[in-house]
């Protein structure tokens, strides 16, 4: 199989993987929805297709963060944002903490846990932003 090397050949299989992914997204919503009809939530949830969705979601989160960044106006200061963000994930995280923890069938262990794992979920898409934008600055130099 030979490679394409014709752009406007390229853009357009990029434009039918698109599509495809599309169609995907919404058949596994579909299948879903119909779990959550039939079963509740939790048959959803218990489904291996919402495994799939989730990760195909997360991937393509991450992968539309390196666009993002390259896409941005003006470069920005990455120290500066990454204080900016660590200091609003910790905020969110402590907040989720102490209310959970005020909760009246949860105690503060259960509080430290959810607040935990909120801060490590929003750390690390802040990490990789920041070392995107390290790396643009560095590609600028």
């Amino acid at each position: 199989m030979k490679k394409i090397t014709d752009e406007r050949l390229i853009v357009l299989n990029l434009q039918h993987i698109k599509i495809a992914y599309i169609v995907q997204t919404i058949g596994i919503l579909s299948i879903l929805g119909y779990e959550v009809f039939k079963g509740g939530i939790e048959a959803m949830t218990k489904n291996p297709l919402w495994m799939v969705f989730m990760l195909t979601t997360v991937i393509y989160s991450y992968l539309h963060m390196s666009v993002s960044v390259e896409h941005e106006r003006k470069p920005k200061n990455p120290v500066k944002s990454f204080i900016i963000s660590l200091i609003f994930v910790t905020i969110i995280a402590v907040s989720f903490a102490i209310l959970t923890s005020i909760t009246p069938s949860f105690n503060w262990t259960d509080g430290l846990l959810i607040g935990g794992i909120i801060f490590v979920c929003g750390i690390i898409p802040v990490s990789y932003v920041y070392r995107l934008r390290i790396k643009q600055e560095k590609d600028l130099e």
